[in-house]
């Protein structure tokens, strides 16, 4: 049987969780408990023992003596193991209980050839070796909301024990004239609430999930944008750091100071990161004790207003008087089908971090996102949202299948894309396979290498796997890479 734990509190889910541990032992059945993290997992290991004093077994990859580590678990007694995402295969004797907290964290997806999500492996083997599968989230992935509910599952809502807070969501396109002009980060109304929180002597949350001071340097006077060489994307500017970095391969190099293509003398800084609005607010407050949060310090000593990106959303014993959100269209905007719901995710994890104030900044005021905050209803946003997928044929409706090619050379990936596009179309594919698109990746060009993909969609994975599988097997070109991954995120 699988279970959904929908907990929307953050931390009573794993009274569950302790609850079925017992049952499973005292049954003398074996326990696998996977976290996102190894952090994640030490924290849980230490709260098993000091809960329920189990001496449970770690087990992740690349740890010490790791191949003797795996070679334990296969003894008679029964255990709990506690682990990442690869602990999902681990053989014991007489499993009893599989648990996945956070499951719609991405981490339990394997980016790497073999492809697996951690959640499919282990309702796979909830299904032919008859344990009982419990996922746990504050805020569940559409997949497993939408299993959940469907007939032979449970779900279990877990309400919130404190209040929910009030809610205002800020419209910007109807900003005064005055902060359309100066294009304020900051809106009045998130101001005002914030100069009231340090007169009351309290503490306010300002999120805004990109690090750095700038988010694009270009010349002022050709518009040439600086970005990364391997990745062909924007430099992020870090000013305390004075460095232009890429997220994405680590690539650094200081900030020129004349233009490379036209040798102008400016170059000019544009979007707002973290260290950006650490900047505002000293300058608007002044007196105001701010600090960044990050995932090595997020400690609230000596501080009045804390500026975090998503990191903080796992300390769920933090409570704030105000939690001001900027740039959440951002994640909205993507190009991601599960753009709504990782924005929503986001949200539902600050919300519980305060019973006060909670103020949102956007230019889609109406979206279901938001609306579920003001009505205090998580069914309205998955109702809402699974609508949409059912009208657009995506997951959780049907399966999705990405076709990648790699390689060097731009022409020749985009060339073997395109080939590779009709030889699908062409294919015995039947009627319960589609072939939809060929695009560029996105990113596009990522640590050298030029990325497109042929986008496929069925109502039966295993279909799309034979038709592929028959396709591929004689399909080659030197110098490019294909893989394979059905059900990506």
């Amino acid at each position: 049987m699988v279970e959904l734990i929908h907990d929307l509190d953050g931390r009573l889910r794993w009274d569950s969780y302790f609850l079925e541990i017992r049952n499973a032992l005292n049954d003398k059945s074996s326990v696998i408990i996977l976290l996102p993290d190894i952090p994640d997992a030490l924290k849980a290991r230490d709260l098993l023992n000091k809960q329920l004093g189990i001496a449970a077994q770690l087990l992740y990859r690349k740890q010490p003596n790791e191949l003797e580590e795996w070679l334990k678990i296969k003894s008679i007694e029964p255990k709990v193991i506690v682990g990442t995402r690869s602990a999902v295969f681990a053989q014991l004797t007489n499993l009893g209980l599989l648990i996945i907290d956070e499951e719609e964290n991405s981490v339990y997806k394997q980016d790497q050839v073999p492809h697996y999500h951690a959640r499919q492996t282990a309702i796979i083997r909830s299904k032919l070796e008859g344990f009982k599968l419990i996922l746990g989230s504050r805020a569940p992935s559409l997949e497993s909301f939408y299993l959940g509910r469907s007939k032979g599952s449970r779900y279990t809502l877990v309400p919130r024990k404190k209040e929910y807070p009030e809610v205002k969501i800020i419209d910007t396109r109807h900003l005064s004239f005055a902060e359309s002009r100066n294009k304020a980060i900051l809106s009045k109304l998130l101001e005002d609430a914030l100069y009231s929180v340090l007169n009351e002597k309290g503490k306010a949350l300002l999120f805004l999930n990109r690090k750095g001071f700038a988010t694009s340097a270009a010349c002022h006077n050709c518009g040439k944008v600086l970005k990364c060489p391997r990745c062909n994307l924007s430099l992020v500017y870090h000013y305390k750091e004075d460095t232009l970095s890429c997220h994405y391969c680590n690539f650094k190099m200081q900030p020129p100071k004349i233009c490379p293509q036209c040798n102008a003398g400016y170059i000019k800084f544009s979007g707002a990161g973290t260290e950006k609005i650490e900047s505002e607010l000293s300058r608007i407050f002044p007196q105001a004790r701010i600090k960044i949060l990050d995932d090595q310090d997020l400690s609230l000593e000596n501080t009045d207003i804390a500026i975090a990106t998503s990191g903080v959303i796992k300390r769920v014993e933090l409570d704030f008087d105000l939690i001001g959100v900027l740039g959440i269209d951002n994640t909205l905007n993507r190009v991601d089908f599960r753009a709504a719901e990782k924005a929503f995710r986001l949200l539902a994890g600050l919300m519980a971090l305060t019973h006060k104030r909670f103020l949102v900044q956007t230019s889609f005021p109406a979206h279901h996102c938001f609306q579920a905050l003001l009505k205090k209803d998580v069914n309205f946003f998955y109702t809402e949202e699974l609508k949409q997928r059912r009208q657009l044929a995506f997951p959780p409706y049907r399966h999705l299948a990405a076709v990648r090619l790699r390689g060097q050379k731009e022409e020749k990936v985009k060339e073997t894309a395109e080939l590779l596009f009709n030889k699908l179309k062409e294919g015995p594919r039947g009627k319960t396979v589609e072939v939809i698109s060929v695009n560029p990746s996105n990113p596009p060009k990522l640590r050298g290498n030029f990325y497109w993909q042929v986008l496929l969609r069925s109502k039966n994975a295993l279909a799309i796997s034979a038709f592929l599988k028959n396709t591929l097997k004689d399909f080659r070109h030197s110098g490019i890479i294909v893989t394979v991954d059905v059900d990506p995120v």
